[in-house]
């Protein structure tokens, strides 16, 4: 399904060659990017993969989204995404819709990696364990008792050890798995963060399913190969001068490693 079908860069430039977002675009000013069920945005640090994403999820309100925000007097942030323009579906088209389901979300590496380290916290664990027993109807006086009970050090202890069976990287499978759902637009930013290149490949698989056969589009931002020769999209390449799309094997990233195994080959037979 095609919820997004564009987004058009800003048109404006400004004499100052530093200011923030136009300085990250400024080869692609007025650019339009046209959204597939899958969308692959491609490019090494500072090419504005994830300022990208921050803009359509704000012109979208889309969940997960970063407050757009400027230093000095003039709102710089601001005044670029106004200046962009977002075009939804056209629902008389089979397989578009002009309304964003409303569990769609934008969701980063840093929301994932926040989600694993708070279920690793221990005080995060005793606050969750408190709370479900003010829900069942304990009284502040109950809760207080508990607190300092053998029965929840004991129940903590066990969570603890439960959460301990998993490695970052199964976390992050979990968590994606519990956030992925039917019917939505997802914008992801670098998925691939903590992960293995087995689990990418079978995190991009999990997405190309959603994409194809439960109504999902998702716009990614990745530079994994694992993941880019996995997810079945168009792939922007942000790193080229102007706008253009590319195939997987194409891009830099890939070509090094395909270099970096070419010269072990002999290690491999």
């Amino acid at each position: 399904m095609i919820y997004l079908k564009s987004f058009k860069l800003s048109e404006r430039t400004v004499s100052n060659p530093n200011i923030y977002p136009y300085n990250v675009f400024r080869n692609k000013t007025g650019d339009c990017f046209i959204f597939d069920k899958i969308t692959i945005l491609y490019g090494n640090n500072g090419s504005g993969k994830s300022t990208l994403l921050n803009l359509i999820a704000n012109k979208l309100h889309l969940q997960g989204s970063e407050d757009l925000k400027s230093h000095g007097d003039v709102q710089y942030t601001l005044n670029y995404a106004a200046e962009c323009a977002c075009q939804l579906g056209d629902p008389m088209n089979e397989g578009e819709s002009d309304r964003i389901p409303s569990g769609s979300m934008y969701i980063k590496s840093e929301d994932v990696l926040y989600e694993i380290k708070k279920i690793q916290q221990e005080a995060v664990l005793k606050e969750g364990y408190l709370y479900q027993h003010a829900k069942l109807g304990y009284t502040k006086e109950q809760l207080e008792e508990l607190k300092h009970s053998e029965r929840m050090r004991r129940q903590i202890a066990i969570m603890k050890f439960a959460n301990e069976k998993y490695s970052n990287g199964e976390t992050s499978m979990l968590i994606f798995e519990e956030r992925l759902a039917p019917n939505a637009l997802y914008l992801l930013d670098e998925p691939e963060t903590s992960l293995s290149p087995a689990k990418q490949v079978q995190l991009a698989e999990e997405i190309n399913k959603l994409a194809r056969y439960f109504e999902c589009q998702f716009i990614i931002a990745t530079h994994s190969p694992f993941m880019l020769g996995t997810l079945d999209g168009k792939i922007y390449n942000l790193d080229a001068p102007q706008l253009m799309t590319c195939q997987w094997h194409e891009l830099e990233n890939v070509k090094l490693l395909y270099e970096f195994i070419k010269k072990h080959e002999r290690e491999f037979e």
